[in-house]
């Protein structure tokens, strides 16, 4: 028989309750039965009245972004979504599924491959950015942050400065255009400019250098984006994820329609370098005492 629907609970009742709706919390979602709320907002209200742009926003930032942000947010996240077959994490996407794994299987372990090598710059290029306007207020010269800055980069990370010059295109052909809208968005007031001030001295400062032109790339110019945006720099590679699994999924799919089974990563007929001992014949060592 079950208790009267008015029964207050026993105190070990209670207390065990309390404990559990304590064990996770959140601002993000707000679920009952029947009922879904995003950052308080019901999820009946959104469906078909707002963009998936405007849904990460929302979720990962807590407010709706206005249509300027979202059009300078989804420009990033376009652009980012594929780099062919030679980006490891689509290789290793179709290499999966010729092993037999699922969808799923395959996303998985090509995103978990997007570490601080392949899929970090842009992460990175945030912090180094994120430095140089932290240091704005010191009165010092861009240029001379910039250098600043550069020089305690590359003390702790290496040579390589993410987000400028690319290994494959000598002019990255997505970094423009989206340079492009950022600075429109600048001139109408509806980001501030100033990452792309950042982003542009130490373009020239690499180039000057180097002696020769350090474009930026794809990694920089989304980097000026999520910045202007004020994304924190670990949601920048959480973003860049969210664009190329687009990517992963196409790639997958397709190779799951096209077949094939255990292929690796360059066709059979195509030797690796071998740099072991020549071919001998097999003798155990003998030791002095045999």
């Amino acid at each position: 028989m079950s208790p009267p629907q008015d029964a207050q609970p026993t105190p070990e009742a209670a207390q065990l309750l309390a404990r559990a709706s304590e064990w996770w919390s959140t601002a993000i979602v707000d679920i009952e039965p029947g009922k879904i709320a995003m950052r308080g907002l019901p999820i009946e209200q959104l469906i078909g009245r707002i963009g998936f742009v405007d849904m990460v926003c929302l979720m990962l930032r807590g407010e709706l972004p206005t249509k300027a942000h979202a059009r300078l947010l989804e420009a990033a996240l376009v652009a980012a979504v594929d780099h062919g077959p030679q980006a490891p994490s689509i290789a290793i996407s179709r290499m999966a599924v010729t092993c037999g794994l699922p969808i799923n299987g395959a996303m998985a372990s090509a995103i978990n491959v997007l570490d601080d090598v392949h899929g970090g710059a842009g992460e990175q290029c945030m912090q180094l950015m994120t430095a140089i306007a932290a240091q704005k207020s010191q009165g010092l010269s861009l240029r001379a942050i910039v250098e600043q800055e550069l020089a305690r980069f590359t003390a702790s990370h290496g040579k390589i400065i993410p987000g400028f010059g690319h290994r494959f295109h000598p002019v990255d052909p997505r970094s423009g255009p989206l340079m492009q809208l950022v600075l429109q968005a600048a001139e109408r007031g509806e980001v501030g400019g100033g990452y792309v001030d950042i982003a542009r001295t130490i373009e020239a400062v690499l180039s000057e250098r180097k002696g020769k032109p350090i474009p930026m790339n794809i990694d920089a110019a989304t980097a000026v984006i999520f910045c202007e945006l004020g994304f924190a720099p670990a949601l920048g590679r959480g973003l860049f994820i969210l664009s190329r699994s687009v990517g992963i999924l196409a790639h997958a799919w397709e190779q799951t329609q096209q077949g094939g089974r255990i292929k690796g990563p360059m066709p059979p007929a195509i030797p690796y370098r071998y740099t072991g001992p020549p071919r001998r014949d097999f003798a155990r060592p003998q030791a002095a005492n045999d």
